[in-house]
């Protein structure tokens, strides 16, 4: 029985991609470029960590975030932290470096020397997304945007 291909989710990233530029403004709101935004994670009233939003380039066509969280579990695991440019013509917010690795396919033959997934690089992507859903659900801070 022949195995057949992974084909990209083109329409699929490009949703997630899309619904990530939307969370993101939401979230950077009004900064200026070398600002930064700290979130607090609560959860019924307990501190779970920091999502912290830095704004490090800001053009007219794109913007450079760098996304990460610091938390209780800072110690023992390595804080998870992401580029992720937003593209203002097209209104896209794009993963483009995870953990330091940078650079990422659009599919990957599996098996593979990095053993990335054949589809990692939406997977990066839906990530970031309930991250940021995450962050405006849970998040606190006094300069959060407010809902329309």
């Amino acid at each position: 029985m022949s195995k057949s291909a992974y084909v990209t989710d083109l329409k699929g990233l490009q949703g997630e991609c899309t619904a990530n530029y939307v969370r993101l403004t939401r979230l950077l709101g009004d900064l200026e470029a070398g600002e930064t935004r700290e979130v607090v994670l609560a959860n019924h009233g307990r501190r779970l960590g920091v999502l912290c939003l830095k704004l490090q380039e800001r053009a007219p066509y794109t913007s450079i975030v760098r996304v990460s969280q610091r938390g209780v579990l800072d110690a023992v695991l390595e804080t998870p932290q992401m580029r992720v440019h937003l593209y203002h013509d097209v209104r896209m917010a794009e993963v483009t470096d995870f953990q330091r690795q940078r650079h990422f396919d659009g599919r990957y033959r599996y098996p593979n020397s990095r053993m990335h997934q054949p589809d990692e690089k939406l997977q990066l992507n839906r990530f970031l997304g309930e991250w940021l859903d995450h962050g405006l659900a849970h998040g606190h801070s006094i300069d959060l945007p407010e809902l329309p």
